[in-house]
C-alpha cells in the first residue's frame, strides 16, 4: 500500500507540485508565526528525505566509465558549465534585472545539471543509456566544485553571497547524502541484490518526490506574502524558464547531431535539458543564503522539465525512429486519440 503510494506521487510529480505550491500560498496567508518557526525547524528533516533517496539511486562509479564517453562527456560540460550560464545571464538581465533573487533560482537551475530521470528519458527515448550514467555522475560531481564561483561571480553583493555558507550547504545537500546514499546503495546491493534493488528504486523516487512536495509547500508558505503582493510579476517568472529550457534543448540538439553519434546525441540532450530541480531546490529553501525567494523559479521549471523530456522523447520515437515528418506525426497522433 505505502509503495504504491509512493510510486503515484513520483509518477505525479507535475500535480504534486502544483498542489504544493498553491496550498503554500494559501497557508501563508493563514498561519501565524508559531506555525512558521515550526515549518523552518521541519526544513532540513525534509531537505534529508528529498536528496538521500535520490543519492541511493545514484552510482558514483559510473565516473570510471567517463574515458569511453570522452567526447560525449566534455560536450555536455561544455554546455552545462559554459553555454547554459550564459544564456542563464543573459536571461536574468532581460527578465529579472529588478529582482537578483529570481536569478539566483535561474543560475541555480543552470549550474546544477542532470537529473535521474536523464538516465529514464534517454532510455525511453532510445539513447546511450551508459553515456547518460556516467554524464549523470560527472556533471553533479563537477556542479559542487562549480557552483560557489560562479555565483561569487554572477550575483555578488546583490543578495550578500557568502561563499563559505555556500559550501557548507553543499556538503550538507550533496555531500553528505551522496557519501550515505552511496554506502547504502552497497548495502542494498549485498543484502537484495540487483534484482531486489531494481524493485525498491521507484519507491526511494517515491519518498523523494514526497520531500519535494515538503520543500515547496515549506517555501511557499514562508514567501506567500512577497509572491501575491505581486501575483502578475510572480507568474511571469514561467517565461524566461521556458526560453532558457528551450535554448538549452535546441542548443544540445544541434551540437549532439553535429558532432556525436545519435544515441549519444539523445544522452547529451537529456544530460543538458534535465536539471537537477531537486539539489537546486534543496539549497536554495536551505537556511541561510540563497534566499528564500529563489525557489519560486525552481519550483515551477518542475512543471516545464518533464514535458519537455516526453515531448523530445516522442519526437525521437515517433519522427526520427519512424523516418516521418513532424507534420506527418502530428496528424497521426490526432487520428489515435
Amino acid at each position: 500500500m505505502i509503495g504504491h503510494v509512493l510510486e503515484t506521487v513520483k509518477q505525479n510529480l507535475i500535480y504534486v507540485v502544483v498542489a504544493s505550491l498553491f496550498a503554500g500560498l494559501a497557508a501563508g496567508q493563514v498561519v501565524g508565526p508559531e506555525t512558521r518557526s515550526l515549518l523552518k525547524q521541519a526544513v532540513l528533516p525534509a531537505l534529508f528525505v528529498m536528496i538521500y533517496p535520490m543519492m541511493i539511486n545514484l552510482d558514483v562509479r559510473e565516473i570510471l566509465q567517463v574515458r569511453h564517453h570522452f567526447r560525449a562527456v566534455v560536450l555536455g560540460l561544455v554546455m552545462n558549465f559554459v553555454i547554459a550560464p550564459v544564456f542563464a545571464v543573459g536571461l536574468a538581465q532581460l527578465f529579472f534585472a529588478g529582482n537578483p533573487y529570481y536569478a539566483v533560482g535561474l543560475y541555480l537551475i543552470a549550474l546544477i545539471p542532470t537529473s535521474g530521470m536523464t538516465a529514464a528519458w534517454t532510455g525511453l527515448a532510445g539513447g546511450d543509456l551508459e553515456n547518460a550514467l556516467v554524464a549523470i555522475a560527472v556533471n553533479l560531481i563537477a556542479a559542487v566544485f562549480v557552483l560557489p564561483p560562479y555565483l561569487s561571480v554572477l550575483v555578488g553583493d546583490a543578495v550578500g553571497f557568502d561563499p563559505a555558507a555556500l559550501y557548507r550547504q553543499l556538503a550538507i545537500v550533496v555531500v553528505i547524502p551522496m557519501v550515505a546514499g552511496n554506502l547504502t546503495r552497497r548495502w542494498l546491493l549485498h543484502r537484495r541484490g540487483a534484482a531486489g534493488f531494481k524493485r525498491l528504486k521507484p519507491k526511494l523516487g517515491g519518498v523523494s518526490s514526497l520531500g519535494v512536495m515538503v520543500i515547496v509547500f515549506i517555501a511557499m508558505t514562508m514567501q506567500s506574502e512577497s509572491i501575491l503582493s505581486a501575483p502578475v510579476a510572480s507568474a511571469l517568472v514561467i517565461v524566461p524558464l521556458v526560453a532558457f529550457y528551450a535554448l538549452i534543448l535546441a542548443t544540445g540538439a544541434a551540437i549532439g547531431r553535429t558532432l556525436l553519434e545519435d544515441s549519444q546525441s539523445v544522452a547529451l540532450v537529456y544530460a543538458t535539458s534535465m536539471r537537477n530541480l531537486s539539489i537546486a531546490l534543496a539549497i536554495a529553501a536551505a537556511p541561510g543564503f540563497p534566499p528564500a525567494e529563489a525557489v519560486l523559479p525552481i519550483a515551477l521549471a518542475y512543471l516545464i522539465q518533464p514535458p519537455l523530456g516526453a515531448m523530445y522523447m516522442h519526437y525521437r520515437r515517433d519522427i526520427v525512429g519512424q523516418d516521418r515528418g513532424l507534420t506527418e506525426a502530428i496528424r497521426s497522433w490526432g487520428t489515435t486519440r
